[in-house]
Order: structure tokens, then C-alpha cells, then sequence
């Protein structure tokens, strides 16, 4: 983890670099989440997609805290599928677009 430039007040924003190197399910996915992020209602977290966005924007558990969130290595996930079928990257990178609260990236 390093620190980043700062946000709207002047406070540096902790950057948490979650390597997704190797992962070939979405457990695994989570399971990485939660040990980078360590939340503090990381038992409460639902573990998907829509928890995922809950926490992020909404601050509910999972959510990490003030930071910026990298999450390397995700092209090895393409072949990652969420439940109703489609690609787990490409709903997350909505997400990561999507959100106002923290700064998603994926490389």
C-alpha cells in the first residue's frame, strides 16, 4: 500500500493494490478483497457484486475506507462469470466507472 495524491480536502488517500494475479474463481476474488481491505463488517459482506457496489458507494460493510482501490492483473479473470451468466470483469469495471465515493482502477 503507498499513499496517493489526495482527495477533495487536502488528505492523502491510501491506495490498496489487490493483486489479482492467478485468480480462478470469485470466492478467490473476494477473499483477496477482504484480506487487502480488511473492513471493518468484512463478516457481514456479501461477497458479490452488488455487496460489492453497497460498500463502495454506500459505505455498507465491506466498505473500505477512504481510499483508492487498484486491482491488478484482471485481464487473467475473463473467464470469470457472475451467476445470471455474464462476465464478473465486465460488471466490475461498470462498477469501477460507475462509482463516485472511491476510486475504482483495474489494470
Amino acid at each position: 500500500m503507498s499513499t496517493g495524491k489526495g482527495n477533495a480536502f487536502g488528505d492523502a488517500v491510501r491506495i490498496i493494490s489487490i493483486d489479482c494475479a492467478g485468480v480462478t474463481d470469485v470466492g478467490e476474488f473476494w477473499q483477496r478483497y477482504l484480506d487487502a481491505t480488511q473492513p471493518a463488517d468484512a463478516n457481514l459482506f456479501g461477497r458479490n457484486l452488488d455487496a460489492f457496489w453497497d460498500a463502495v458507494e454506500g459505505g455498507g460493510p465491506g466498505w473500505p475506507g477512504p481510499v483508492r482501490l487498484v486491482f491488478t492483473n484482471t485481464g487473467q479473470m475473463n473467464s470469470l462469470r457472475i451467476l445470471t451468466g455474464g462476465s464478473f470483469l465486465e460488471k466490475l469495471q461498470q462498477i469501477a466507472d460507475e462509482a463516485t465515493q472511491i476510486d475504482i482502477e483495474l489494470t
